[in-house]
Parts: structure tokens; sequence; C-alpha cells
């Protein structure tokens, strides 16, 4: 067959392939284009999941008859005025969205700049153009896109629901909302609940628009990040590491104000939060990257969606460094949703009505720890309003034999331990959960998590200044393990003499230790070189133990801290709470688990039902 030229319709209707994906991609180029003309208000209006109807009304700059005469044709922008790819400083730039969409819908534009009386209108019905004709209207553009692929039916019955196309436009104008905090985004149509972002200015003008978009919640429960390194300025919010998600929909990256999708940006993200959330969370973030236009590629995509960097190590280095001082300087904060799931959980008794009475006698009988013939002579009466209820209760708390059940009360404490920021230690329940209470509320401490926290990070703090310290065995300790695992800790003896365990072959199935980490103490050495041994057989070389550094020493952390079940002093429960508020990071655990759960009291009121 003989090369041909192709004719113009079809050339465009190909493009249009590229560019208009479905009706979401129609909103992002014309809001994007509104954009750069300088508007300060925009307004979006669908119908039947913009399949029907898209409306775009911006108070822009506007076009003249020549600018809109040539706005529809291909490759024709206003956005390269010196023709240079490696200084593109605006949203749009390829010159193809308003000639594609007009190859595959009814397309109207109406403009008028500020110095002209009228405005004019052009209309394109599926390539062909008529038009302009004046028009009455104020200062700005409205463009108007109809049954979008009406005349391509292939495309058209490839697009989704009506509910599930307006759901994506609603994604794509949330995104170009918070890249644009200074800019008033209206979205409203018969297909949807309409959505009011009004503009914000000021040097709170980005947290206040995400709070806008994404939640106050998400406002509350991330820390601010701000930093430069090598050229690359990083910005944004970051969620704290107990407040995440299940899918990654609520990450969202932005590159010199474009909202972009980048395997380096992601790859950032999960390295600066591993030490810190669940391999099957993700960590909300708005991230925000600027850096200088010759450094980065916009042109690798048809819709501009994604990006290359070049120097991808460079930007990678800079949003880890940000995230983990911003993290780092939030101590140990933890997300109020972590209270919020603790109140939840908690449920008013149901009993049935059968006088006052009877229903004070029934809620006794569930909250005593004594029932039946099990109850001491002491408690007399079933009455809980007896004078005599207060004594014998903690007579029967005393009493109880059960390690999960036992409660160890401190002693009086001064006003000055209140003003902690965790308080002061008043009990300790089931011998795991430290209850403390401090001027604002009542909290409740996992001791093993949040030891596991504090050992973790000072292994991290001496690994950085050399040498774990170790101490040695008076006798070696010989643990029997198969001999395969035995080659493997054999073999990675000199990296593991980093963390301070000094291992050596004993024969053909054993090991002796003969120094251990002077920061486990007493731990469980046994346990602690199984786990190492198995991590070695699942990471399959020895290699890995030195680029597996974080995941060693949470393993040495985990065993040597305090175990779930071993009782502690007044004075070793405050000690731990005063170190969880000197350590970074303590509000959760290395698994990701929240190490602590705040209590208000307006929130323990509540309740009780005493909130006012």
């Amino acid at each position: 067959m003989p090369i041909r030229q192709l004719p113009e319709d079809l050339i465009n209707r190909i493009a249009a392939g590229e560019v208009v994906e479905r009706p979401a991609s129609v909103v992002k180029e014309l809001v994007e284009n509104a954009i750069d003309a300088g508007a300060s208000r925009i307004v979006v209006t669908t119908a039947a999941g913009g399949k029907g109807l898209m409306r775009i009304e911006d108070d822009g700059h506007g076009m003249d008859r020549a600018d809109l005469l040539l706005s529809v044709e291909r490759h024709a922008t206003s956005k390269l005025a010196e023709d240079e790819l490696d200084d593109i400083r605006t949203l749009g730039f390829r010159g193809e969205a308003l000639a594609s969409i007009g190859s595959v819908a009814e397309l109207s534009i109406s403009s008028r700049p500020a110095q002209v009386e009228s405005g004019l209108r052009l209309e394109v019905q599926n390539g062909r153009r008529s038009g302009p004709v004046p028009l009455a209207m104020n200062r700005g553009t409205i463009v108007e896109v109809r049954n979008l692929f009406a005349n391509v039916p292939a495309r058209l019955k490839f697009l989704k629901t009506d509910r599930a196309e307006g759901a994506a436009i609603t994604d794509v104008l949330k995104r170009l909302a918070m890249a644009n905090p200074g800019v008033h985004f209206v979205l409203n149509g018969t297909d949807r609940s309409p959505s009011n972002w009004p503009a914000v200015s000021g040097a709170g003008a980005l947290q206040a628009r995400l709070a806008q978009v994404i939640g106050d919640d998400f406002a509350q429960n991330a820390v601010q990040l701000g930093s430069s390194r090598h050229g690359v300025v990083v910005a944004g919010l970051a969620g704290l590491p107990t407040y995440t998600r299940a899918n990654s929909l609520s990450q969202f990256y932005f590159v010199n104000g474009r909202s972009v999708r980048d395997k380096v940006l992601v790859g950032a993200i999960r390295a600066a939060y591993a030490d810190y959330t669940f391999r099957d969370r993700f960590p909300v973030v708005a991230l925000y990257v600027a850096i200088d236009p010759a450094e980065v590629d916009v042109n690798v995509h048809p819709a501009k969606a994604e990006l290359r960097f070049r120097d991808a190590g460079a930007v990678r280095s800079a949003v880890i460094r940000a995230i983990g001082e911003a993290l780092t300087a939030a101590g140990f904060k933890a997300s109020t949703s972590v209270a919020e799931d603790v109140l939840g959980a908690f449920t008013a008794p149901a009993y049935e009505s059968a006088g006052p009475a009877a229903n004070d006698r029934a809620v006794f009988q569930r909250l005593s720890p004594f029932s039946g013939q099990d109850r001491p002579a002491s408690y007399g009466n079933d009455n809980p309003f007896s004078p005599r209820f207060g004594q014998p209760v903690q007579a029967g708390l005393d009493g109880l034999s059960e390690p999960s059940a036992r409660v160890e009360a401190s002693a009086e404490v001064g006003p000055a331990l209140m003003e902690y920021p965790l308080g002061t230690a008043r009990a300790q329940m089931f011998d795991n959960f430290i209850i403390a209470q401090n001027g604002e509320g009542l909290l409740l401490v996992d001791q093993h998590a949040a030891h596991e926290r504090l050992v973790y990070e000072r292994f991290k703090a001496q690994l950085a200044s050399g040498p774990v310290a170790s101490q040695a065995q008076l006798i070696p300790l010989v643990i029997e393990l198969p001999e395969e695992d035995c080659a493997r800790l054999e073999e990675a003896a000199p990296e593991l003499e980093r963390f301070g365990l000094y291992l050596e072959r004993f024969g053909a199935r054993a090991i002796a230790v003969r120094e251990t980490p002077a920061l486990l103490g007493n731990s469980d050495i046994d346990g602690l070189v199984r786990d190492v041994a198995d991590g070695l057989a699942e990471w399959d070389t020895i290699a890995a133990v030195s680029d597996r550094m974080e995941a060693i020493i949470a393993r040495m952390a985990c065993h040597g801290s305090v175990r779930s079940g071993r009782r502690l002093r007044v004075d070793e429960m405050n000690a731990l709470l005063r170190d969880m508020e000197a350590t970074p990071h303590s509000g959760q655990c290395i698994h990701g688990r929240p190490t602590y759960v705040e209590l208000k009291q307006k929130d323990i009121e509540r309740l009780f039902g005493r909130s006012r």
C-alpha cells in the first residue's frame, strides 16, 4: 500500500485519542487553559458525567478575533514565546487540546478581552468551524463541550457510567484546586452535588486550601513540609504515620504547579515512611516540588500527566529528607484519628428497663468482677450506691489473680508532672498498658510498642556514629540451628558485628553468641538470633544485610524492648513516658501501630453523656 497524506479531520481525531481520553481529560485541558489565562474564578458545570455537557467559565484575559480563530488550529499556542521546550512555565503548551476536542465533540468558545466592548462566539461541530459571531458577555472565556464522542461510537462505548465519569472530573478539579490556592473553583451540574473552594491567600494559603479539598482532619493530622536541597524545594503537608489509608488514592504530587504521576516521587514517599507504617497502609501526602524547568521534562506524555527529572536521585533525596525532618520535629505526636477509633469502640450498656432499682442492680452485676456465690461477703447488698460500695470494690480488685486483670495504682504526684505532654503514670492494666493523666485528659500507652520504638531510635543513633556498643557474655550462649542457617549466620557475622552482635560457628549445627548489643540488656538472645537467621534466609544474599539495616535493628529492637506481661513500677512507667517525649517518631512503633491513645476530658465526658 503506498504512503499517503491523511486528511486533516482524521489527523485531529487520531490526536484526540491521545489527548482526550475521557470527559475528565477535557476538563483538565480547559481548566489548565483558564489558569494560564490568569483566571481568578473558574466555574465548571457538567451533565451526564461530562458526556452530555462540560462548561468551563473563567474571568481570565480573554481572546480577540485573531486568537480565537487560531485557538482551534492544531499546534497553535500562546505559551511558548521563545519556542523553547526546556523552559516551560505554563500548564498547557502543546496547542492540541481545542483542535482535538473539536474533532470529537460539539465545541463552542465565547471570549472577550477586557479592552473590547463585546465578545465573540466560535463553534466547531465535529471538526467543522463556523463563526465567529458577536456576543454580549463579561470579560473572560466560556468553553462548552457537548455530546463527547458522539461521532466516534467506538470510543463512546468504552466510557464508564455517568457517576464514574463525574467522579473522575471531581478528582481532576480537586488536584487543580490544590495546585492553585489563589483561584476560586466552583463545580456544579445536574449530575452532582455542588462543590465550592474559595480562593485563599497569605502564609497559610496552601494549608487552608488542602483543608478545603481533603478535609480539616488531614490538616490537623499532618506535618508541614518546608525544605530546599540540591536546587529542589519541597513543600506541602505529610500525614502522621498513624494517619493512613488502605490505598494510595490520597497521595497527591505536584511539580512546578502541575499535578503529576511519577515513580520517583512515589518511591520517595514509600522510602520516607518505611520506618513508620504498615506495609499495606499508605500515608496521606500532598507533596509540592519546585525545580528549575530546565531540570524536568514535562513533554514525555500526551496528557502531560507524567514527567522525567534530569537528576532523579537529587529529587528523591530532597523529598525523603524533607519528610524525615518534618516527622522528626513532630516528635511523639500521634494522629487524632486513633482516639476517634477508640471512642467509636465504646458502647453504652443496653439492658431492659425494669424499674430504677433493677436497672442499678443489673449494671452493678455486669461491672463487678464477681458474680453469684463468688462475691465476697464484704460486698453487703447489691446496691452500688450503698455507703459500703467503694471500699469492697478496691479489695476485690486487689484479690484478682489473673495477670490480664491486674491494676497497679500510682502514688500521689505533684502538679508539676501533670504539665508533661504525656502526663504522669496512674496505673498499669493487663501488664502491658500504662494509664497516664495529663492536664487535658487520659492517655493509654502500649509499653511494649513504645519501648520498641525507643530502642530502635537509639540503635539508629548509635549506628550513625559508629558500631553499636556490645556487652560480652560471661558464658557464650550456644544456639542449635539447622546447618543452612548456621552457614548464613557465619557468613554474615562480620556485618552483624556493626550491630553489636558477635557470633561464631560452634560445630555443624550450632552458633555461639559471644557478645550482644548493650542496648538490649537481658533480652531474648535465642529468639533474636533465630529471627535474624530467618531474615537472612528471606533476603537470600548476605550483601542484603547492609541494605536491610532498618530491618536488622527493627528485629533487635523488638526483642530488646519491654515485653508485654511485665509489671512496671511507677518510676519505670514515668521514665518511659519521659523518654517518649524526648524521642522522635515515638507516637508509633516500628510496625506502624500507635504507641499511645489520648482521650481528652470532653471525650470522656461525652462517653457518659455529660457533654454540653
